[in-house]
């Protein structure tokens, strides 16, 4: 048992000094949804009325609806980098040598998900406080209730990139299938928008951004910052989480690692 232990320690503390060295990549996975929340916002604010929807029991300035979304965008990118490496450590990184090693490899690209969670979750705190200060009605409670939910977020997003980085050849065509990947994710969802606004516009987008697994990863994010509990989004998320960890684990069982 501890040995599981400390390669889950192990790989934790990797990502999290290779986090610590990359500081620019902690200020990039910033910038995108500061952008949205200071400057796009103010140009939507008028355009896009809000309703009183769940679980909001007020009318909301379009800053408070969208901060959940870019929680949901900061997860999203650092998920896809993060599948980035794995492709690099998979090669020639220290992956290489753990996925030859007896450990059960479902086990290690488990723990290679809950490192990047952490990481992930720790820039998406960040992001929260940074909204809080500029004056998104948050409350400390609610920021700590959500982390689970942001934990749980996380590894479903990274497990569905490591998914795909499992059938990449090459390290050049990532950036090309991730753009594919990542813009419609987050663009046929509720993270800038309501689905009922999509839904007054086209019933195919509406009914695309309902299939898609991260509208409900935004709205998981959405109800727990206001510490409401919805049981489809929490059940529908809990389904994402299997069939994500499944879709992963599959794709790395047939990898074929040179021990050479």
């Amino acid at each position: 048992m501890k040995k599981y232990l400390y390669c889950m320690q192990g790989i934790v503390y990797k990502e999290l000094i290779r986090f610590l060295k990359q500081k620019s990549r902690f200020f990039s996975a910033l910038v995108r949804p500061l952008l949205w929340l200071f400057i796009f916002s103010v140009g939507f604010r008028t355009a896009l009325g809000l309703a009183i929807t769940p679980p909001y029991e007020t009318y909301i300035t379009y800053e408070t609806y969208i901060v959940p979304g870019l929680v949901g965008m900061v997860l999203l990118f650092n998920g896809m980098q993060s599948s980035l490496t794995m492709i690099f450590d998979r090669e020639m990184g220290s992956m290489k040598i753990l996925l030859t090693s007896y450990i059960n490899r479902n086990y290690l690209l488990f723990c290679k998900m809950f490192a990047t969670s952490v990481v992930s979750t720790i820039q998406a705190i960040t992001f929260l406080i940074v909204a809080k200060l500029y004056g998104v009605d948050i409350e400390n409670v609610a920021i700590l209730v959500t982390i689970p939910i942001i934990m749980i977020s996380s590894i479903i997003l990274n497990a569905f990139a490591l998914f795909i980085s499992s059938v990449i050849k090459q390290l050049e065509n990532f950036a090309t299938v991730m753009n594919f990947v990542i813009f419609p994710m987050f663009f046929l969802s509720s993270a800038l928008y309501p689905l009922w606004k999509i839904k007054d516009s086209s019933i195919f987008l509406f009914n695309l951004s309902s299939c898609n697994p991260f509208t409900y990863i935004v709205e998981a994010i959405r109800f727990s910052l206001y510490m409401k509990f919805d049981l489809q989004v929490f059940l529908i998320l809990a389904i994402s989480l299997a069939i994500s960890l499944i879709m992963a684990f599959l794709g790395f069982k047939s990898k074929k690692v040179n021990h050479s």
